[in-house]
């Protein structure tokens, strides 16, 4: 797995502090991009929370999956949440440490109580001592939320930052733009009500044994939600339900229960688990199986793979404006291109993180991840093995019917109604679902004279 580190620093410590005016949350942040570019120490928004215990514990549950490992739990992760200020709202995101379940508490504008929020993202910290405050809160005594530093420079008795070196998988990035890719083609597949929502989540077992890291399935029966054996029509794909351990702190004030995911088709897919709170919703996106992270999947490698999609990129991302929603359409109309090619370019950016999308508004978001913009197409193995494959001449083509040589083997390519089938192994294991394979990246490259690795053709 390839990993950098990246240093994070901050002015001091988040903490929960007590004062006569009440509890004043200070989460501080770390360097990051806002509309007037890079800054040190982004300051996105003071003010109050209009439900202070709901809030708490909703970036704790995104916290709990920062630092937890629901496979292969070898050690705890390190990254700290990130936070979006879209205008209208704050965006808590994280990944796991497995890159398997994606984090997201949205604070609305309902949620919020105070000045505008402000536009960029950064790194929040959320330090052990910061987490047992939170999980101490009770009641709804007035809370200030500050996020980003005081007015004037602050330091502490140790120098004037709290550094932390954060070892950062190039998968974790990836995921954040496999998990948008999949999130696009979700559909609402289920609704409960409170009462149901907290009955359902509650009867989830927490163990992590072998039965409850599998795919299992529910059904929407009625006002609930009903296990079933095998994905029937309508069945939504529950992978690895001990992984949405992370909503049992907020289940209390759930309002309601959104559950998102593809039509069935037989096999465990992705799905979405939305909780609805007073001002707020928290989401939960879980890879396909606890053993499978986002980062493998493979739906955005298409769009890497084209000069069309690198150039519509360039071009959409100056629309962007850090828009809480944004609208393929709107994009389309404002930039002169196909719906179908603005849907590519944002795929793109969000390989940069830069774009995100949110299943209550059916609608990507701008956002700016404070990562090397290039690495995650730069460390796609899928990606580099075709790119190599393309450059070196091991593309023949003819017609519809294409063969790739790699290594002592050759594989044959074909494209039928655009899409394409390959004799290679990865083909007959996933049938597409998981990405074009190597080879089929290659015979698109070839096909569409993408730019291949150091700007050869």
């Amino acid at each position: 797995m390839t990993r950098s580190i990246q240093a994070l620093a901050y002015s001091r410590p988040s903490a929960l502090e007590s004062s006569q005016a009440g509890q004043l949350l200070g989460l501080e942040t770390a360097g990051g991009l806002t509309p007037r570019g890079a800054e040190p120490h982004p300051r996105f928004f003071e003010g109050y929370l209009a439900s202070p215990s709901i809030a708490a514990r909703g970036l704790l549950a995104v916290a709990d999956v920062a630092a937890a490992r629901y496979y292969q739990r070898i050690s705890q992760a390190s990254l700290d949440p990130v936070v979006t200020g879209n205008g209208d709202r704050l965006r808590f995101e994280s990944f796991s440490g497995c890159c398997g379940v994606y984090a997201r508490l949205d604070v609305l504008s309902e949620g919020l109580e105070g000045t505008e929020t402000g536009h960029g993202t950064t790194n929040v910290d959320v330090n052990n001592p910061l987490r047992e405050a939170l999980s101490r809160m009770a009641g709804d005594d007035p809370l200030h939320l500050r996020v980003g530093p005081q007015e004037m420079a602050v330091t502490t008795p140790h120098g004037p930052f709290v550094e932390k070196k954060v070892p950062l998988p190039d998968r974790w990035l990836r995921g954040f733009a496999e998990a948008q890719v999949a999130s696009a083609t979700f559909d609402l597949r289920a609704e409960l009500t409170a009462v149901e929502a907290v009955r359902f989540l509650r009867s989830i077992p927490r163990s992590a044994g072998r039965a409850s890291l599998g795919a299992q399935w529910v059904v929407p029966a009625g006002r609930t939600l009903r296990p079933t054996t095998r994905p029937a029509p309508g069945a939504v794909c529950l992978p690895g339900p001990q992984r949405l351990g992370a909503l049992q702190r907020i289940l209390r004030y759930a309002t309601a229960l959104r559950v998102y995911g593809p039509i069935a088709d037989g096999v465990a897919t992705a799905s979405a688990w939305e909780v609805m709170l007073p001002g707020m919703r928290l989401t939960l996106t879980l890879s396909p199986d606890a053993s499978r992270g986002f980062s493998g999947e493979g739906g955005v490698l298409e769009a890497l793979a084209t000069d069309d999609a690198a150039a519509d990129a360039e071009l959409v991302s100056v629309l962007l404006a850090w828009e809480p929603r944004i609208e393929p359409a709107d994009l389309a109309e404002q930039s002169g291109l196909p719906v179908e090619r603005v849907r590519a370019a944002l795929t793109r950016l969000g390989t940069a993180g830069r774009v995100g999308y949110d299943l209550a508004d059916a609608a990507y978001f701008h956002r700016e991840l404070p990562y090397d913009a290039d690495r995650a197409e730069r460390h796609n193995p899928r990606l580099v093995a075709a790119r190599q494959l393309a450059r070196t001449g091991a593309v023949a083509l003819d017609g519809a019917l294409a063969t790739v040589s790699s290594g002592d083997r050759h594989y044959q390519v074909r494209e039928k109604a655009g899409a394409l089938s390959c004799t290679c192994q990865w083909w007959a294991d996933y049938r597409g679902r998981r990405g074009p394979c190597k080879h089929a990246l290659a015979v698109r490259m070839a096909r569409r004279g993408a730019t291949l690795a150091g700007g050869a053709r």
